[in-house]
């Protein structure tokens, strides 16, 4: 019996080799070519013998082994047309192949198996272990808060981590929310709904949340990203909490972002807050911070390093 390997440690270890080797300013992670060598360094009786896109119908992704499960083989969908969404799936399946390997021989992952993220409900999901491997070797957190520490968070500033890291804006908003000094929300929407919604830590507790899993949310008729204000074009402005958060107090301001991810086809809202008074909540075993239709991008709720 293997002992349970931990997702973020096992990431770090690889990013504090090619750290050494590289040195820091070594980004985006060449994943195709870590996953081939060190699979085939450390593991040699039963390493990775391929990486490669093919035309996959009902998945995403693909770690399996062959018959005498002595070599394997990782597949991502070559339809896809994100490239970062590419390189977050490669890097999902190398984290199960680190991680979960000896528990069966094939993990076919679909759209809301990858790019997910937060905190888990009790038992391991191996889904969300990936993810945390995928987002930490990916976009070390070291690396990724000199990017943005004493910067004013933009969809601007996320796209300089998106371009640095080789990942989706999605995915680099997400990676922001983990740190964020203030209560955070991610929205993700198409015509006037919400498709999900993550709120980091600080928020959730505060109550500034939407359970998108269990309802159909319209957006705010004054939110940006409706219909009735969309302009296409990336925009920013201050607001009242309550238009999104009836319980927030009349005079807590909210920062409101969008911008459209072309690739995912939806648009993105970032709602900034201050903090809130200790009127915090628990969270009923029922209830999730994050919430999501389209690929579960963060499922489970999230909390800061």
């Amino acid at each position: 019996m293997t002992d349970q390997k931990r997702p973020k440690a096992e990431a770090n270890d690889i990013s504090k080799l090619l750290n050494q080797v590289f040195g820091t300013d070594r980004f985006p992670v060449p994943v195709e070519d870590v996953a081939l060598e060190y699979s085939q360094q450390r593991f040699r009786d039963a390493p990775i013998a391929k990486v490669q896109g093919e035309d996959l119908d009902s998945f995403d992704g693909m770690l399996a082994a062959n018959k005498k499960r002595d070599k394997w083989m990782i597949l991502y969908n070559s339809a896809v047309s994100s490239e970062g969404r590419k390189r977050f799936t490669v890097a999902h399946e190398f984290g199960h192949y680190l991680l979960h390997r000896h528990q069966q021989e094939e993990f076919a992952c679909g759209a809301g198996d990858i790019e997910t993220s937060g905190e888990g409900k009790g038992s391991r999901d191996i889904e969300k272990e990936a993810d945390d491997f995928a987002t930490t070797l990916l976009m070390p957190l070291d690396d990724f808060r000199r990017q943005v520490d004493g910067e004013t968070v933009s969809f601007d500033l996320l796209g300089h981590c998106a371009d640095r890291y080789g990942v989706s804006l999605t995915a680099a908003a997400i990676r922001w929310l983990e740190i964020a000094p203030k209560r955070a929300v991610l929205v993700a929407s198409r015509d006037d709904h919400m498709l999900w919604a993550s709120s980091n830590e600080a928020a959730f507790k505060s109550g500034a949340f939407f359970a998108t899993r269990k309802n159909t949310i319209e957006l705010p008729r004054s939110a940006l990203a409706h219909s009735r204000n969309c302009t296409g074009r990336p925009q920013s402005h201050n607001t009242r909490a309550k238009v999104w958060f009836p319980r927030e107090p009349a005079e807590m301001p909210i920062t409101e972002m969008t911008k459209v991810a072309g690739n995912y086809g939806y648009t993105l809202t970032l709602l900034v807050m201050p903090e809130a008074e200790k009127r915090w909540r628990r969270r009923d075993e029922d209830e999730e911070p994050v919430e999501d239709s389209y690929d579960r991008f963060i499922s489970r709720g999230q909390k800061p390093y």
